[in-house]
This record gives C-alpha cells, sequence and structure tokens, in this order.
C-alpha cells in the first residue's frame, strides 16, 4: 500500500469504523447472547443433575462415564484449535498489541462446544473472557471480507472485544472502558468510535434477550457514610493483598498441570467439578449466586470463609486446566465473598448490616482492580451494576488502594503474564504479521516528544505517513516536531510486526 493510499483511506475511517462499528455491535450481540444462553443452560443442567446424583448415588458411575467422554471431545477439539483455550482475553490482546492471527471460525466453533460441553460439569470459569475472544472473532469475520487496512482491522477487533463484554454483562460502558485500558492500551477518537458504537448496539440486542438490568443488578445498596471511609482503606489493603494471591494460585495451577498431559487435565478439573457438586453446589460456576449471597448477607462469616476458600482453589484448578473459560466472573464473586466477610465483622463494632452490600460492591472493585490491573474498569462496571454514581467514591478509593498494594506486592497483571506465556508456546498461535499500519500515542516525558522526526532513532523499515495532532491530521517530514498528544500512523514493511509494535511504544511511551 502506497502513503498516499494510506492518507486517503485515513481520511475515510472514522465514518467507516462508524458504520462497521455498529455492524459489529450486531453481530457480537447475536453471538454473544446465543453463547449466554448456551452457557447458562448447561450450568441449569449441572445443578439439576448433582442434586440427582446426591439422591441417588447408584448413577454416579454413568456420570463418570459421561465424564471421560466430555474430556476426550474436549481435548480433540482444543487440539484442532489451541487459541481458543483459557480466557480469551490474553488472545485477543495478542491480536491488537503483537500481532497474532487468529481462526475465527474454528475458535467460534471450540468456544461454543468445549464451553457448553465442560458447563454441564460447573466448573469456576466465567463466560465473560471467552465472550470477549467471541466478540473479536465476529469483528475479524468482518474486517477480514471488508478491508486490507491492518490498523483499521486492530480498530474492528478491540471493537469487537468491547461489544463482547457489553453483551456479557449489559454494561456497555465497563466493554468500552475495557477495551481501552486492557486491550488496545492506548486511546484515541477512531477508537473510542469503533468501542462505543459497538458497545452500545451490542447491548441494545443483549438486551432485548435478557432484559434491562445488568447480570449482576445489586438493589438497595445504602450510601456508605464519610466517617466510615478510613474503613475503605483496610478493604483496599486486604483485596490487594487477595488479588495477588488469587494471581499467584492460578499460576501455579498452570504450571502443576502443564507437567501433566493434556487429557489428563481435563479429567481431573471435570473431577474436581464432579466432587464440589456433589458436596457443595455453592461454588459451582462463574459465582453470579454467591454474588447474590454475599449481597443480603444471607450466609454466615464461617460458610463464608469456607466459600471463599473453596472457590477460590476451585478457581484454580479449572482455570489452570486450560478448559474454555475465564477468570473475570470468579474474581467478582470472591471479592464478594471477601466484602460480606468484611462487612459481617463490621457489625460487631455496631455498624449497621445494611452496610455490607456496599462493602461487597467495593471489594469486588478491589479484587478486579488488584488482579487485571483495570482499576478504571472495576469503577465503571460497579456503577453499572449498581445502577448509581452514589457509591463512585468508595468504589474508586478502594479500587486504587488495591491495585496500589498490588503494585507494591510486584503483582504483574494475569492477563499480561497470560499473553506472554502465549506468545513464547508457538503451537497456541497462528503465524504473526509482517508488516501492518499501527497507531502509537506519544506521552508526556517519552523520548520522541519534543524531538523533531530526523532527529529520532526509528525502527528498521518503517514510515510515519501521518501525524493526528487534534483534529489536524500532518502530513509529515523531517523538520516536522513530535509533541505530547500526538498519534502517529506508522507504516512498518518486512520486519515483525511484534518487534516494530515493541519499539515504537518503547519510544513513545513513558518507560
Amino acid at each position: 500500500m502506497h502513503t498516499k493510499e494510506v492518507l486517503n483511506d485515513l481520511g475515510k475511517m472514522k465514518w467507516d469504523i462508524t458504520i462497521k462499528g455498529i455492524i459489529i455491535g450486531v453481530i457480537v450481540g447475536l453471538i454473544v447472547s446465543f453463547y449466554r444462553i448456551v452457557i447458562e443452560y448447561g450450568f441449569e443442567f449441572a445443578i439439576i443433575i448433582y442434586s440427582g446424583l446426591r439422591n441417588n448415588p447408584i448413577f454416579i458411575p454413568f456420570w463418570l462415564v459421561i465424564l471421560i467422554i466430555v474430556a476426550y471431545i474436549s481435548y480433540r477439539l482444543m487440539r484442532l484449535e489451541p487459541f481458543a483455550k483459557g480466557s480469551g482475553i490474553p488472545q485477543v490482546e495478542g491480536i491488537v498489541l503483537l500481532g497474532f492471527k487468529m481462526k475465527w471460525h474454528t475458535v467460534l466453533l471450540v468456544r461454543y462446544i468445549v464451553g457448553f460441553l465442560t458447563s454441564i460439569f460447573g466448573l469456576s470459569l466465567g463466560r465473560e473472557g471467552p465472550s470477549i475472544q467471541i466478540g473479536a472473532a465476529g469483528a475479524l469475520a468482518l474486517a477480514e471480507n471488508s478491508t486490507n487496512n491492518k490498523l483499521k482491522e486492530n480498530y474492528l477487533v478491540t471493537a469487537g472485544a468491547s461489544a463482547g463484554l457489553a453483551a456479557a454483562f449489559n454494561a456497555p460502558l465497563s466493554g468500552v472502558i475495557f477495551a481501552l485500558e486492557e486491550v488496545h492500551r492506548t486511546f484515541s477518537p477512531n477508537i473510542l468510535i469503533a468501542t462505543t458504537t459497538a458497545a452500545l448496539t451490542a447491548d441494545i440486542i443483549a438486551k432485548y434477550f435478557f432484559g434491562l438490568n445488568p447480570v449482576l443488578s445489586y438493589t438497595n445498596v445504602y450510601s456508605l457514610p464519610i466517617n466510615y471511609y478510613f474503613l475503605l482503606i483496610i478493604l483496599g489493603v486486604l483485596t490487594g493483598f487477595l488479588g495477588t494471591l488469587v494471581n499467584k494460585g492460578l499460576l501455579l495451577a498452570s504450571d502443576l498441570y502443564d507437567k501433566i498431559p493434556e487429557f489428563y487435565r481435563l479429567l481431573i478439573a471435570l473431577s474436581i467439578a464432579m466432587i464440589i457438586g456433589l458436596f457443595l453446589p455453592q461454588v459451582l460456576g462463574g459465582g453470579q449466586n454467591l454474588i447474590k449471597l454475599s449481597e443480603n448477607a444471607e450466609i454466615s462469616i464461617t460458610m463464608a470463609l469456607l466459600l471463599l476458600i473453596i472457590k477460590m482453589l476451585f478457581t484454580f484448578t479449572s482455570f489452570g486446566s486450560g478448559v474454555p473459560g475465564g477468570i473475570f466472573m470468579p474474581i467478582l464473586a470472591t471479592g464478594a465473598l471477601v466484602g460480606t466477610i468484611f462487612g459481617q465483622l463490621l457489625t460487631s463494632f455496631n455498624i449497621p448490616v445494611y452496610y455490607v452490600s456496599a462493602f461487597c460492591v467495593c471489594a469486588m472493585a478491589g479484587m478486579m482492580s488488584s488482579s487485571v490491573k483495570s482499576p478504571v474498569t472495576s469503577v465503571i462496571l460497579m456503577a453499572e451494576m449498581t445502577g448509581s454514581l452514589i457509591h463512585l467514591l468508595p468504589v474508586a478509593i478502594v479500587a486504587f488502594i488495591s491495585l496500589l498494594t498490588s503494585d507494591l506486592l510486584r503483582t504483574v497483571p494475569i492477563y499480561e503474564v497470560l499473553l506472554e506465556e502465549m506468545n513464547k508456546d508457538d503451537k497456541s498461535i497462528d503465524h504473526k504479521k509482517n508488516g501492518a499500519i499501527i497507531e502509537v500515542s506519544v506521552e508526556l516525558g517519552s523520548e520522541v516528544a519534543g524531538k523533531k522526526i530526523k532527529d529520532i532513532n526509528w525502527p528498521d523499515n518503517i514510515l510515519i505517513v501521518a501525524i493526528n495532532r487534534g483534529k489536524k491530521e500532518i502530513v509529515p517530514n523531517g523538520e516536522n516536531q513530535i509533541i505530547q498528544g500526538d498519534y502517529l500512523i506508522v507504516m512498518s514493511y518486512k520486519q515483525d510486526f511484534e518487534s516494530t509494535n515493541s519499539k515504537l511504544i518503547q519510544l513513545c511511551h513513558t518507560n
């Protein structure tokens, strides 16, 4: 593609991605809604099955046979498409940030089939991560048939991820912020337009199937008085520590499973799920039922503590096996349990029990912030869950104290670690892109800020084709000075996408 063609394409891009964002929202809203229905049906079936097995243990051997069959089918499908294993969020980040390629059709096939088969055993996995990858796959299907522009393709994939989370949670703002904060990791007017149009459209489609309420619709959350805010510091430190513990547990479980043949990993995970289902069915699935129990303080402190420990361990064994499923919802569920334990302990000091739900909301944001390192998404998600901005300040306090605590503990974001491990495993990814159009933002204090283009040691085989400065699009030459806030549109040639992108980020972002 010549420079002139690139500039012409960039000029038309805003309207193009707006229209395509709406189309992606429709596509993703439909396919993620169908995925939600399939997974919810599987979980409801698991509850019925385990209830029947407890009353009629004679049928347990027959269920074991089904378990082995499901494990084998899932194993064969995961061998067919390794890119569909696990959460789905690191895979999408790899497409956008490192140039991974994805076979969207086989990813969708494996996500749907294995997701349903394993959901009937009640594994402690969420649907939000897979929904994000399903959304990205739906967007990629459109992008591959409508554009050769790799920059636009990345915009559309990010928009699909945003729409996927919006449809999974009925939370469009959270979908937009998560895509910007975690997936794309930068902001520009084009990416904002793409993610917003896709997320809002997908949310409308999902609401048609599931109603107007968010998935985790909290009710009657009382506003926490200002004289209780000092308690939020304690809760932030606690969730920061526990979020770090969750990350370490997930990674340790993955390391242990790596020493076991893949088929047996699935057998172990499903067998543990069966034992849990027979003796403690409350912790089955992603954890939405635990969040509801925690909200109204319907369980004792002792029971909540038991559920918290088992839920964490169960999540480790489920996710570490590599079964397609996410950790988003289980992390929120553990946060809700932490909040109810914390709140009920405080009732001994004459703090009213009706404030327990407020501590639950804050703790969920804290756990997510410390584990995923996406504090803004955590705060916005809690606002959408409660349907009110009254709790924005206490939730933000806990989220950012939790983030600071995890930083002091040197916790690496869980999805970043999983992406690095995936990048090392060539079997799980397709060939990487060679050559692309890259957009990179210039941050205050970066190496290139304030310098002329000719004075910067750029990576080999690239050409800066445009500088977006506010509403202006500048055709650059060597004398142009780069300032913070600019967006550089860069064409890379033969060099590997990952290497080029990494070097540009080092130059343009603050270390």
